[in-house]
């Protein structure tokens, strides 16, 4: 009997269990993601100022409609990548003192729909999620590369000049938010800008807008971003 007539006509367990890692590998290695990042401080925001107050049922956004947007906006880039893309999406949040039990609700919310979620202790007015954000991008970034990015937030400051140097780099980049406070990425040359509520389903009923292009003979109230007394957070002493 030969030599080749004595060996098994089946490959090896631990060979097949080589071969499966080096696939997975191979396949982590060509796979890409479609990054949605919300900065939920600076949308709360906007939201209060469109509404006047804090958002009812009816105007909170439905993430589980974001989440379906994103996975239609994974399948459209990926009819153009030679890669497999994985969406992505991470709701980036403070929590004031004392309010974990009110919040936690709609933390898990986030995560049952399919979010993650980055929670920071608001402990002065600096404790912003910026920071964080941008970090989790460049992250992202580097580790596999990205397809695809969408960044919900309306804070040029902080967004616009890293978003700008990504889509240099052939990546499509997308800001989502509301038309009002994003003036900076709807003029923007590299950047698509798309209103949330021209997403479907995001929002259960029109949001009251106001546009100072399209002012009601009446006049309109305009509500502020913050309160006063926000100018006093974290300044305490200072004259």
């Amino acid at each position: 009997m030969s030599v080749s007539e004595r060996l098994p006509d089946t490959t090896p367990t631990d060979a097949v269990g080589a071969n499966s890692l080096a696939d997975e590998s191979r396949e982590v290695r060509h796979q890409k993601r479609v990054l949605l990042v919300w900065d939920a401080p600076n949308l709360d925001m906007g939201l209060g100022a469109i509404l006047g107050g804090r958002p009812t049922a009816a105007y909170r956004p439905r993430f589980d409609a974001l989440g379906r947007w994103l996975l239609g906006r994974t399948a459209e880039l990926s009819g153009t990548s030679a890669v497999r893309l994985e969406p992505e999406a991470t709701v980036f949040t403070n929590i004031a003192s004392g309010s974990a039990d009110v919040v936690r609700p709609w933390v898990e919310a986030l995560r049952n729909v399919g979010f993650a979620v980055f929670a920071k202790p608001k402990i002065d007015e600096d404790s912003d999620v910026d920071a964080d954000m941008l970090d989790h991008i460049a992250l992202r970034a580097r580790d596999g590369g990205l397809a695809g990015i969408m960044v919900a937030s309306a804070d040029g400051q902080a967004f616009r000049e890293p978003l700008e140097d990504i889509a240099a780099t052939g990546v499509p980049v997308q800001v989502l938010g509301f038309r009002e406070h994003a003036s900076w990425a709807v003029a923007s040359e590299t950047l698509e800008f798309v209103d949330l509520e021209d997403i479907p389903g995001v929002f259960r009923e029109p949001l009251p807008r106001v546009s100072l292009e399209s002012l009601p003979d009446e006049g309109a109230w305009l509500q502020p971003f913050r309160p006063l007394s926000a100018l006093l957070i974290g300044r305490q002493g200072v004259q």
